[in-house]
């Protein structure tokens, strides 16, 4: 596949900024580490009611400049404070990159997104500025590929400290609805001070997710190998049973608990030594009170399981999953308002992963369900593989099966796939 971009286009805010528009636009401590791109690609198939052609890039584009008064910070540039390093919005009006591509060929040529994800075609579908640092890169790019087919793609980079994967999905629908004419549905609540931290800040938990790991496994030495990706579908019949062999609420915590203890297996960890299970959680409703609806911005925190490998892999699954939900129940205000704090008190950036096992779930956000015209999209998913440690979910809706997208060095991958076979 080959994809001609044309130049791009900077699209600014319909109306002009109002009077009362602060200079800087604050970022609570939730959004100071994160502060990557973002990628993602949401495939629209051929529409017959709808040709798309140039009709879709111009509609597309056009309710860009209208959304974004209401998300005015996301065509902004980010600085950070030479006093005490923080992270901050600079509300200069630079606009959004967006660029209208050609594929010379048809839309299922790039293949499945989701169960086999080739980052070679995903790289020509989203447009970065090359050069840039990603703190230094637009906040957020759009590309829109045209395929001869009449089917398109659009394909996002987003600043992650602007959103968490909810808040991205809220702009994308919020997007949809107004190339669509139609009011939003949850229009942004972008004041980030209600996650402020305390005028006293008080740290009540330990914070194991920042906590430095020893690694007494001769992990490091893993890190000369050649990295391979893989993604294993896992049928609806499988988790079922996954979910009975774990005594599991949901399926996300019966599937974290199995990954958490197949990398620790695979990664041949020594019986001493402390792995760490990371995930993160969603306060959105878990806060007191509630953030209001269409809270944008990270209103997530990490959720920490941590155990001796030997202890881990010598226990059945379900001892694993049983941890996994006490984590989860653990993430009530109280945790949320102490993790604020203590990035606030003890500037906490994120750790080392070593002994790590990052769990991303992308299932339940809902990208899919954004229709600017030409019905909803046929496949979403992340623009590149994940790096490191990170495990990322994924729902496919078609037949119900999740995917299991991870990196691994070579000779731990074989290992993996060996127990996501005996599922």
């Amino acid at each position: 596949m080959r994809v001609r971009r044309s130049e791009p286009v900077l699209v600014h805010a319909a109306a002009p900024a109002a009077a009362d528009e602060e200079e800087y636009y604050y970022l609570s401590n939730l959004d100071q580490n994160v502060a990557v791109l973002m990628k993602t690609v949401h495939v629209f198939s051929p529409s017959v009611e709808r040709p798309a052609g140039d009709d879709a890039a111009a509609s597309i584009m056009a309710a860009l400049g209208r959304v974004l008064v209401h998300y005015y910070p996301f065509e902004g540039s980010l600085v950070v404070s030479a006093d005490d390093g923080r992270l901050s919005v600079r509300n200069d009006r630079r606009g959004v990159p967006f660029v209208v591509a050609d594929a010379d060929c048809e839309l299922e040529e790039i293949g499945d997104v989701v169960k086999a994800p080739d980052a070679a075609v995903q790289a020509q579908l989203v447009f970065v500025v090359r050069g840039s640092s990603e703190e230094k890169a637009p906040l957020l790019t759009v590309q829109l590929t045209r395929f001869r087919c009449g089917g398109f793609v659009l394909g996002l980079a987003m600043n992650h400290c602007l959103a968490d994967g909810v808040a991205a999905a809220e702009f994308l629908r919020s997007w949809a609805e107004t190339a669509r004419g139609v009011p939003l549905s949850a229009p942004p609540f972008l004041d980030r001070t209600v996650l402020r931290a305390r005028t006293s800040p008080t740290v009540a938990f330990p914070h194991e997710e920042f906590a430095e790991m020893e690694d007494v496994s001769d992990l490091a030495d893993l890190r000369d190998e050649p990295r391979v990706h893989r993604a294993f579908t896992i049928d609806a019949a499988r988790l079922a049973r996954l979910k009975r062999q774990t005594a599991a609420r949901s399926t996300f915590v019966a599937l974290t608990a199995f990954v958490w203890r197949a990398t620790a297996r695979a990664m041949r960890m020594r019986p001493e030594q402390r792995s760490r299970l990371m995930f993160a959680v969603d306060v959105r409703q878990r806060v007191d009170p509630p953030l209001p609806r269409g809270f944008c911005g990270n209103a997530v925190v990490f959720a920490c399981c941590v155990s001796a490998a030997g202890d881990l892999l010598a226990a059945p699954v379900s001892e694993a999953a049983r941890s996994v939900q006490d984590a989860i129940g653990r993430t009530d205000d109280a945790f949320v308002r102490s993790a604020i704090d203590h990035i606030e008190v003890a500037r906490a950036r994120a750790p080392s992963m070593t002994a790590t096992t990052l769990v991303t779930a992308w299932n339940r956000l809902g990208f899919h369900t954004a229709d600017f015209g030409w019905g909803e999209a046929a496949q979403c998913g992340p623009a590149e593989l994940p790096r490191g440690e990170v495990v990322m979910f994924m729902r496919d809706a078609r037949d119900g099966s999740m995917v299991v997208l991870l990196g691994l060095p070579q000779s731990c991958m074989e290992a993996f796939q060996d127990m996501v076979h005996l599922l």
